[in-house]
Order: structure tokens, then sequence, then C-alpha cells
């Protein structure tokens, strides 16, 4: 029998499930089985349990469905359970190093009590200072074991399930399980005080909590709030003529009053909520309670008397509405303003629909691919294409567009029902109520994004406030993925509210349903010798570096592979043009709107971390990444997995390497072809043709989410076509 069982429910944190799973299994203390408590398997969460269960035999990976909640995950959790004691961790949390061991250290101390608190750090979202709310609380305490009587002042109700180590004989012997509701920790503390014989504390952190930036999905305004009074009325009902009924009372009650006194948390029946806590606080007082005193205690005799509307104006609703506001700038013009500020009264135009992509810089990406399906399928939808003023010759004929800044671009934005984007709208840009804001990224992440930049001082300085960032994150309804990694990453990265659709990139779509005519046409057009073997070379962007350097002799490279070689050089998007010039066997196509057709093209693509290799393997042609300054990059802009231990075809550190792979064709071999089939699993995911469709039909059309196209298994897919059929 181990030592410790520690239970991890993990539904909605997939993201960073793996750092809580790898913070218990780098304990110094080994006796424990780790529970994992998974959706279903299959779940991107089940996903990470088993990679874990398959490198350590601790890991014992249960299924409880999400409909049962945090309760039914957690009871799920203690019947798989066989250690002496049960630890709960939230799939988002961590074990602090050498937590176990004192654990260990301090139960056999005190004679194996029945509950052991301990101390818990809360850390913000953003890593930063974090507090010690338990260690005030557990300072008051005997310094052994004691009985519950003793610290009255110590129950459950105050502390998190996860703040504590129980023994899994008293709770089997007391029968104790999470009760349902929002609201399971409340009940769960209360019985457990109301069982336990014996407790004592341990007074250091054991846990790191990691508070969310949405804030607890309790306090979210909701229903769910009346389901506290049942847990109130449970345990009350449990305690009643118990000698900590007094201290179970007044700690319930401050939890109830903080509900009564947010309104907000209760768009709807917030009477309803305070007569039923005043019944609740009048039948279950007990002899001689004397109400706190103060403004608290005033709270206390206006609940006692159901006293609404006096209690109401006095604690009044704490409504915030203009911080959004002082949040979100308005255009900089006064005219512009108020047309604005009035295009913003008018009603949601529900038939308008608004892209843009890399800021403007085109019609391109994922916004493209969806306007052209929305134009298919959803005819009715006028669309209407932002673009910078350099870029409106290149918007396709017959597309509506609208100059970024004009007064048609600000008309559109304040009346648009659908909003859909690669990057971000403008700081000025108010969302409103009813629109639909579609975030489709541009590419799958390798390198750190979002907030997860903040500490890598280069990439930071960069980036500006993530707080204005995190403003433009809370715009968006939904945010498109190719693969579950990218799904967990942008959690992580962008921490919100959106729903997640793993639909695949629609601007990936083409590699699948493009023709050999279309991709002889697009060589054609980029000038392309026939007969010879196309290299897209396509470096990334460095933070460190300042304006564009291909990093490589292009030139030599050519000579050294071989004579039917020719080099498309495709650089960053942040710049217009490569430097060096069309000439021979290199032709710059940095200025060519569509990387898409740029990858159709190549026959092989070169490059070092730019996450054109993830939609460039959806064509299963050879990859060849070029890392000669691997080291530096993952240590300045940081990235979120080691490519150079899952890359995509043969890594090349040197121009000589580089140059031998196409020499010799490795890089189209048989070891080539196995690691990018690995890659491809990957990070190909849900990339099949199909999806800007779904998201026209989910968003647009409003189809339920089981009526959109599935995705096509992969090893049925189809890539289009290379124009030398190059393959191992």
């Amino acid at each position: 029998m181990p030592r410790f069982s520690i239970i991890v429910p993990s539904h909605g944190v997939a993201g960073r499930l793996s750092q809580a799973l790898d913070s218990v299994l780098a304990q110094s203390y080994g006796d424990f089985e780790l529970i994992p408590v998974c959706d279903a398997p299959g779940s991107p969460a089940a996903d990470v349990a088993e990679a874990h269960a398959g490198r350590d035999s601790r890991v014992a990976p249960v299924n409880s469905p999400p409909t049962a909640g945090l309760s039914g995950a957690r009871n799920t959790g203690l019947r798989a359970a066989t250690g002496a004691y049960v630890l709960f961790l939230d799939g988002d949390d961590t074990l602090a190093p050498g937590a176990l061991a004192a654990l260990h250290a301090r139960l056999t101390e005190t004679s194996d009590v029945d509950v052991l608190y301990f101390e818990h750090e809360r850390t913000p979202w953003w890593e930063g200072e974090p507090t010690n709310p338990a260690a005030p609380l557990l300072a008051k305490t005997p310094a052994g074991a004691f009985s519950p009587t003793q610290a009255p002042q110590l129950t459950g109700v105050q502390l998190p399930a996860w703040s504590a180590a129980y023994r899994r004989a008293f709770l089997t012997d007391h029968q104790l399980t999470f009760p349902e509701g929002p609201f399971t920790d409340l009940g769960w503390g209360g019985l457990v005080t109301l069982a336990a014989e014996r407790v004592a504390v341990l007074r250091s952190v054991v846990v790191r909590h990691l508070l969310r930036r949405q804030g607890s999905r309790l306090n979210l305004p909701g229903a769910h709030h009346h389901q506290l009074l049942d847990q109130v009325d449970m345990v009350l009902t449990r305690a009643a003529g118990s000698e900590l009924s007094g201290a179970l009372f007044e700690q319930l009650f401050a939890v109830v009053l903080k509900t009564a006194s947010r309104p907000e948390r209760l768009p709807s029946g917030h009477r309803a909520f305070f007569r039923r806590a005043g019944r609740l606080y009048r039948s279950h007082r007990p002899a001689g309670f004397r109400a706190p005193g103060g403004s608290v205690g005033v709270q206390h005799r206006l609940l006692a008397s159901g006293a609404y509307s006096a209690f109401r104006a006095l604690r009044g609703a704490n409504r915030s509405a203009s911080e959004a506001a002082e949040r979100v700038p308005r255009p900089r013009m006064l005219r512009t303003r108020l047309r604005y500020a009035r295009d913003l009264r008018r009603p949601l135009d529900p038939n308008l629909a608004v892209y843009c992509a890399y800021w403007g810089r085109g019609y391109a990406c994922s916004p493209a691919a969806i306007h052209a399906k929305a134009r298919e399928l959803a005819p009715h939808i006028r669309s209407v294409f932002l673009v910078e003023p350099d870029a409106v010759d290149a918007v396709p004929e017959g597309v509506e567009h609208a100059v970024i800044g004009s007064r048609k671009y600000w008309e559109v934005l304040a009346r648009a029902k659908y909003l859909v984007n690669n990057a971000n709208f403008a700081e000025g840009v108010v969302k409103r109520p009813g629109s639909v804001h579609v975030q489709t990224q541009h590419g799958t992440p390798l390198k750190k994004m979002g907030v997860d930049q903040s500490t890598y001082p280069v990439v930071a300085a960069a980036t500006g406030s993530f707080a204005k960032l995190l403003g433009r994150v809370d715009r968006w309804d939904y945010n498109i993925s190719s693969n579950r990694h990218s799904t967990q990453m942008w959690e992580r990265a962008f921490p919100g509210s959106y729903e997640a659709l793993e639909y695949g990139y629609p601007r990936n779509d083409v590699y699948y349903t493009a023709t050999a005519d279309e991709v002889a046409r697009i060589r054609r057009e980029l000038g392309v010798p026939e007969g010879k073997t196309a290299v897209l070379y396509a470096p990334t962007h460095r933070d460190y570096q300042t304006g564009f350097d291909t990093g490589l002799d292009l030139e030599a490279f050519c000579a050294a592979a071989g004579d039917d070689v020719v080099v498309l050089l495709r650089a960053h998007y942040f710049y217009d043009q490569g430097r060096a010039k069309s000439s021979g066997r290199i032709i710059d196509v940095t200025g060519h709107r569509s990387s898409e057709d740029v990858c159709l093209a190549a026959d092989a693509l070169v490059t070092d971390y730019s996450s054109i290799m993830f939609d460039y393997a959806n064509l299963d042609r050879p990859i060849v990444v070029y890392a000669d300054d691997w080291d530096v990059y993952r240590e300045t802009r940081g990235v979120y997995f080691d490519l150079m231990e899952a890359p995509p075809g043969p890594v090349a550190r040197t121009p000589d390497e580089l140059a031998q792979v196409f020499r010799d064709g490795s890089y189209a071999g048989a070891e080539s072809k196995a690691l990018r089939t690995e890659f491809r699993a990957r990070f190909c995911e849900f990339d099949d043709g199909l999806a800007a469709e779904r998201v026209v039909r989910r968003v647009f059309l409003g189809e339920p989410p089981e009526a959109v196209p599935p995705v096509i298994p992969l090893a049925e897919r189809v890539p289009a076509p290379a124009a030398t059929l190059v393959r191992s």
C-alpha cells in the first residue's frame, strides 16, 4: 500500500496538466500513486496522462465524464485510491519541491491523524508574487495533534480540499465523499471537520495554486449560486448539536453574505436567494450565537430579519463597467470618434462580417480562406476585408474591402456581427454584446507566445503591455486550433473565456484541395524552371536581431546541393522583401501574397524554427531543419518543446551538413519519411481540407458542433501532388 494517493482532476486544464503531474513525479519522496482523472479516453488530458503513465508505473489514470463535475471526478479518484493518505491536486496546480517528504515526516510525528492541514501558495496567473492565505489560520493552532474542538476557528470550510491530506481509512469508515454541486469543497470541508477526531497542521507550503486569469468559475454569474445554500443546509443539518456548530455557522454564512452582497453573481433570483438564506439562518442559528460586530454584524441582523431592501441599500452593487472603456481607447480624430460612437449605438448588422489578416497586409491566411468559403456557403453574409492603403491593389477582384482608419473601416467594425482576424483588431474596437469574434491564429506555436513571453526580456520588451494584449483576448469568442498541442498552448499563452474550435487551420485546406495543374501554374508564376527541384527556404524572425538576414549563403548552398536545385527564398512576413533579389537559382518570393502558394510550389522545405513547417507537413513532402543557432534561439525566445528531439526531418547544424543531405538524397529518404510521419500525426491532427467549412457552418450558419463535418483520419487524406513527385 503506497503512503499517498494523489488525485488530480483534469477537466478544462489540459494545457497545464503535464506541469501538475511532473511536479508529483519529481518529488524526492517516491512512495505514492498518482491518479489523473480524465474526461474520457482520447481527450486532450487523457493523452497527457497516458503519456506520463507510459513513462512511470506509479501513474494510473481513470476516467470520469465532465457531466459528473469536480465532485464526480474526485469521488472516482477516491474509489481507485489504495494509499494510506489521500491528497487532491487541481490539474493546473503543482506540488512544491519536497512536499511529500515534509508530509510524511509530519504524519509520522503526529501518529497518523485523520486530517493534516497544510499551507498553500496562491500564485497570480502571470506568475507574480504569491500569497499564503492559510498561514495565519494555521499559526493559531496547537503544536501537535489535537481535536477539532480545541481550535474551532480551523475548519475545512475555510480551506480548499487540496490544502489537506486525509487518512483514507478515516474517509472510508465515515463514508465521506464529495457532495454534488459546484460548491463541493464547502460541503466536503464541513463534513470532514464534523467527522474528524484528531487533526494536525503542517506550517509549510505543500501546494502552489495557480489563480486563473478568468477567476474562479464559482464566482461567475449564474444560477449555480443557489446551490451554495444546499451545501450550507447539508453541513449545518449534520452539525446540529455539535460543539462546532457555532464556528461552522459563522464561517458558512460569511460565504453566503459574500454572495448576497454581489447581486451581479445572480442575474436573476437574487431576492429569492436572500430570502432562502434568511430562512436557513433562522433555522440553523445555534442557541446563544452572537453575531460579529461592525458592518458584518449589521448584515447578519438584516439577513436574519429578511430585510432585503435594507440589505441592498447597505451594500449596493459594486459594478465596474467603466474599466473596459478606460482600457480600450477610442479612434483618435474627434470626428471619427463621434461617428464611431454613433455607429455603436445602431443595431448590429446580423449579415455583416469583417475580416483582417496580418494587421491589414492583404487578402491572406485563414481569414481569406473563411471569407471565400462564406461567400459559397453563406452568400447572404456581406463580407468586408480590411487592408492597409498600400495593400488595396492586392485585393482580388470582387472582394469588398475597407482601408484601415477610413470612415468605412470604423463603420463596419461598429456594426458587424462577425469579426475574423488572424492577429488582433485595434484596441479601439469595442466588443459589442451579440458580436462574434473569431481568432484564427497564424501558425502552430513552437516559440513562446502571449503571456508566456513575459519571462523573456527581449521578447517582452517588444510585445508591449500584456494587460492590453489580454484586453484584446477578452474579445475572442472562438479560437481556432489545428492540433491539440496548439489548443493547450493557446490556453496558457492567451488565458480567456473563449471556446477552442479544433477544426484545423482554414488556410491549410488548399494543401488537400489543390490539383496538379494548379501546382504547375503556381510554379510557372513564380518562375521555377521546368524539372528543377524547388527548395523553399523560410527562416523565422529573430527577436534579438535587427532587420532580415538569410542566415545562409544561398548561392553556395545551391552550388553544393546539386545542379537541379533552385531556392525559393521567403523571409518572415515582418519584412516586405528579402535582401536577396531573384537571380539565377535564387527566387525571392517574400513579396508573394500567399505562403500557401509558395508551399505548393516547393518540392522540399528548409527552415529553422518557423511555424511554416507545421503547415508544410500537411503536404507530406521532405522537410529539413537548419538549426545553426538553436541554443541561442531557445534561450532568448523560449520554446514549448525541444524541436531537436522531435523534428519533422533531418537536422543540419552547418551549411556543409545542409548541403550534404540534399547531395546524398537523405533529405527525402526513409529516415526523413519516418520523422515526418510522426510529426504529421502530432501537428496535422485536424487539417484535412474542411476547416473553413467547419468554421462557416458553426459560426455563420449556427449549426451545432455535432453537425459540422468530422475530421478525416490522417491515413485517408490525399495531399496535393508535388511537381516532381519527390517521395521516399
